[in-house]
């Protein structure tokens, strides 16, 4: 287990508790998103933007005017990215003992 194992675009706090929120969900409004997280539009803008060119996520607009609204689902990448992510989060947390650490 190496650090190397972590998933670098799912490293950053906001970037992973946002996957977090979306692998529970169908879909997610980017205002809950931003609320839950307690981001500012822009700082939740350039998160989802990140986990969007990596094909974690795919977002969809819809209504006109004062009633548009953005929301956000995971992909099947994304799913395995934050699986295998948190997986060696937990080895990291948990490591297995060598005859060098006993």
């Amino acid at each position: 287990m190496t650090l190397n194992d972590l998933n670098p675009v799912l490293v950053p706090p906001k970037r992973l508790a946002a996957m977090g929120i979306l692998a529970a969900s169908k879909k997610v409004e980017f205002g809950y998103l931003r609320d839950q997280l307690d981001l500012s539009d822009s700082d939740l803008s350039k998160q989802l933007k990140a986990l969007a060119e990596a094909g974690y996520l795919t977002s969809e607009r819809t209504g006109k005017g004062a009633t548009r609204k953005s929301w956000f689902a995971i992909t099947k990448l994304g799913h395995d990215a934050l699986h295998f992510h948190a997986a060696a989060l937990q080895r990291l947390l948990t490591p297995t003992p060598t005859s060098e650490t006993v």
